[in-house]
Protein backbone atom coordinates (compact mmCIF):
# COMPACT_ATOMS: atom_id res chain seq x y z
CA UNK A 1 0.00 0.00 0.00
CA UNK A 2 1.59 3.90 -0.57
CA UNK A 3 1.40 4.89 2.99
CA UNK A 4 3.84 8.15 1.57
CA UNK A 5 5.01 10.26 -0.97
CA UNK A 6 8.07 8.25 -1.05
CA UNK A 7 6.32 5.52 -2.24
CA UNK A 8 4.24 7.11 -4.88
CA UNK A 9 7.46 8.61 -6.35
CA UNK A 10 9.57 5.01 -5.92
CA UNK A 11 6.76 3.67 -8.07
CA UNK A 12 6.22 6.70 -11.00
CA UNK A 13 10.04 6.83 -11.23
CA UNK A 14 9.93 2.43 -11.48
CA UNK A 15 7.53 3.20 -13.85
CA UNK A 16 10.40 6.25 -15.62
CA UNK A 17 12.84 3.63 -15.77
CA UNK A 18 10.76 0.69 -17.18
CA UNK A 19 10.34 3.21 -20.04
CA UNK A 20 13.55 3.67 -21.04
CA UNK A 21 14.36 7.06 -19.36
CA UNK A 22 17.55 8.15 -19.03
CA UNK A 23 16.66 11.38 -17.03
CA UNK A 24 14.09 11.55 -14.44
CA UNK A 25 13.00 14.91 -12.53
CA UNK A 26 11.29 15.39 -9.32
CA UNK A 27 10.16 18.49 -8.05
CA UNK A 28 7.73 18.72 -4.30
CA UNK A 29 6.83 22.52 -3.93
CA UNK A 30 5.07 23.53 -1.06
CA UNK A 31 2.83 26.24 -1.22
CA UNK A 32 2.20 27.72 2.36
CA UNK A 33 0.17 30.86 1.41
CA UNK A 34 -1.98 28.43 -1.14
CA UNK A 35 -2.28 25.45 0.90
CA UNK A 36 -0.93 23.64 -1.87
CA UNK A 37 1.79 20.68 -2.47
CA UNK A 38 2.67 19.43 -5.63
CA UNK A 39 4.63 16.91 -6.57
CA UNK A 40 5.53 16.53 -10.37
CA UNK A 41 7.78 13.88 -12.33
CA UNK A 42 9.19 14.16 -15.71
CA UNK A 43 10.99 11.39 -17.50
CA UNK A 44 12.50 11.40 -20.83
CA UNK A 45 11.17 7.85 -21.66
CA UNK A 46 8.99 5.98 -24.43
CA UNK A 47 6.01 7.84 -23.26
CA UNK A 48 2.30 6.63 -22.88
CA UNK A 49 0.36 6.31 -26.14
CA UNK A 50 -2.16 8.54 -26.56
CA UNK A 51 -5.54 5.41 -26.54
CA UNK A 52 -3.57 4.79 -22.98
CA UNK A 53 -3.71 7.98 -21.16
CA UNK A 54 -7.37 8.12 -20.08
CA UNK A 55 -7.32 4.46 -19.07
CA UNK A 56 -3.78 4.97 -17.25
CA UNK A 57 -5.98 5.81 -13.69
CA UNK A 58 -7.76 2.40 -14.28
CA UNK A 59 -6.79 0.58 -11.95
CA UNK A 60 -7.53 -2.80 -14.12
CA UNK A 61 -6.11 -1.52 -17.26
CA UNK A 62 -1.76 -2.00 -17.32
CA UNK A 63 0.70 -2.39 -20.12
CA UNK A 64 2.48 -5.06 -16.84
CA UNK A 65 2.56 -8.70 -18.61
CA UNK A 66 3.16 -10.30 -14.90
CA UNK A 67 -0.05 -9.12 -13.26
CA UNK A 68 -3.26 -7.39 -14.14
CA UNK A 69 -3.64 -4.56 -12.08
CA UNK A 70 -1.67 -1.39 -11.97
CA UNK A 71 -2.01 0.29 -8.50
CA UNK A 72 0.42 3.09 -8.73
CA UNK A 73 -1.24 6.06 -10.42
CA UNK A 74 -4.88 4.97 -9.66
CA UNK A 75 -3.88 5.20 -5.47
CA UNK A 76 -1.88 8.44 -6.20
CA UNK A 77 -4.81 9.77 -7.66
CA UNK A 78 -7.23 8.93 -4.90
CA UNK A 79 -5.26 10.24 -2.54
CA UNK A 80 -4.69 13.66 -4.31
CA UNK A 81 -8.33 13.91 -4.74
CA UNK A 82 -9.17 13.22 -1.38
CA UNK A 83 -7.11 15.96 -0.43
CA UNK A 84 -9.04 18.35 -2.94
CA UNK A 85 -6.33 17.85 -5.09
CA UNK A 86 -5.80 16.30 -8.43
CA UNK A 87 -3.35 14.04 -10.88
CA UNK A 88 -3.18 15.21 -14.11
CA UNK A 89 -0.78 13.20 -16.92
CA UNK A 90 1.09 14.58 -19.57
CA UNK A 91 2.67 12.18 -22.32
CA UNK A 92 3.08 10.67 -25.80
CA UNK A 93 4.99 7.88 -28.04
CA UNK A 94 8.62 9.11 -28.08
CA UNK A 95 7.85 12.31 -25.75
CA UNK A 96 8.51 11.19 -22.10
CA UNK A 97 5.45 11.60 -19.43
CA UNK A 98 4.81 14.27 -16.63
CA UNK A 99 3.10 13.50 -13.57
CA UNK A 100 1.64 16.26 -11.60
CA UNK A 101 -0.09 15.84 -8.03
CA UNK A 102 -1.61 18.22 -6.41
CA UNK A 103 -2.73 17.90 -3.17
CA UNK A 104 -4.26 19.98 0.13
CA UNK A 105 -1.04 20.86 2.24
CA UNK A 106 -2.59 21.09 5.50
CA UNK A 107 -5.18 18.47 4.70
CA UNK A 108 -5.99 16.18 7.54
CA UNK A 109 -6.17 12.97 4.75
CA UNK A 110 -2.78 14.45 3.03
CA UNK A 111 -0.28 11.42 3.37
CA UNK A 112 3.37 12.00 4.78
CA UNK A 113 6.49 12.70 2.96
CA UNK A 114 8.14 9.32 4.22
CA UNK A 115 11.59 9.07 3.34
CA UNK A 116 12.01 11.11 0.30
CA UNK A 117 15.92 11.68 0.68
CA UNK A 118 16.54 7.06 1.50
CA UNK A 119 14.04 7.05 -2.09
CA UNK A 120 16.20 9.27 -4.14
CA UNK A 121 19.02 8.02 -2.83
CA UNK A 122 18.26 4.19 -3.62
CA UNK A 123 16.96 5.00 -7.18
CA UNK A 124 20.10 6.56 -8.13
CA UNK A 125 22.13 4.14 -6.50
CA UNK A 126 19.67 1.42 -8.52
CA UNK A 127 20.22 3.03 -11.67
CA UNK A 128 23.69 5.00 -11.86
CA UNK A 129 23.03 5.38 -16.15
CA UNK A 130 20.01 7.54 -15.33
CA UNK A 131 20.33 11.42 -14.28
CA UNK A 132 17.84 12.38 -11.37
CA UNK A 133 17.25 15.63 -10.22
CA UNK A 134 15.42 16.13 -7.34
CA UNK A 135 14.06 19.31 -6.70
CA UNK A 136 12.31 20.60 -3.02
CA UNK A 137 10.94 24.35 -2.79
CA UNK A 138 9.39 25.44 0.55
CA UNK A 139 8.77 28.93 1.47
CA UNK A 140 11.75 28.72 4.03
CA UNK A 141 14.25 27.39 0.47
CA UNK A 142 14.90 25.48 -1.80
CA UNK A 143 17.16 22.20 -2.46
CA UNK A 144 18.31 20.98 -5.36
CA UNK A 145 20.08 17.34 -6.02
CA UNK A 146 21.58 16.36 -9.20
CA UNK A 147 23.04 12.93 -9.80
CA UNK A 148 25.23 14.29 -12.74
CA UNK A 149 26.60 17.01 -10.30
CA UNK A 150 27.35 14.21 -7.47
CA UNK A 151 28.87 11.69 -9.85
CA UNK A 152 31.33 14.44 -11.33
CA UNK A 153 32.57 15.31 -7.30
CA UNK A 154 32.36 11.49 -6.37
CA UNK A 155 35.88 11.63 -9.16
CA UNK A 156 35.05 7.67 -10.48
CA UNK A 157 33.91 6.22 -7.14
CA UNK A 158 30.33 4.54 -7.55
CA UNK A 159 27.13 6.08 -6.11
CA UNK A 160 26.19 2.65 -5.25
CA UNK A 161 28.98 2.54 -2.93
CA UNK A 162 27.13 1.72 0.52
CA UNK A 163 29.60 4.80 1.75
CA UNK A 164 28.09 6.93 -0.74
CA UNK A 165 24.68 5.90 0.06
CA UNK A 166 24.65 6.50 3.38
CA UNK A 167 26.33 9.96 3.30
CA UNK A 168 24.36 11.28 0.15
CA UNK A 169 20.80 10.20 2.27
CA UNK A 170 22.11 12.28 5.11
CA UNK A 171 23.13 15.08 2.80
CA UNK A 172 19.96 15.15 1.74
CA UNK A 173 18.08 14.86 4.68
CA UNK A 174 20.32 17.61 6.28
CA UNK A 175 19.44 19.84 3.23
CA UNK A 176 15.76 19.06 3.72
CA UNK A 177 15.36 19.96 7.45
CA UNK A 178 17.16 23.67 6.65
CA UNK A 179 14.67 24.28 4.44
CA UNK A 180 11.93 22.72 7.09
CA UNK A 181 9.55 20.41 4.73
CA UNK A 182 6.30 19.92 6.27
CA UNK A 183 6.87 16.32 6.70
Amino acid sequence: MMKDFAMHIMDIAQNSVSSGATEIDLLIEESVANDRLMMIIRDNGKGIPADMIGKVTDPFVTSRKTRKVGLGLPLLKQHADSTGGGLAIESGSGKGTTVTATFGLSHLDRQPFGDIAGTVVLLAAANPEIRFIYEHRTPSGMYRFDTAEVNEMLEGMSISEAPVIRFLKEMISENLKEIKISG
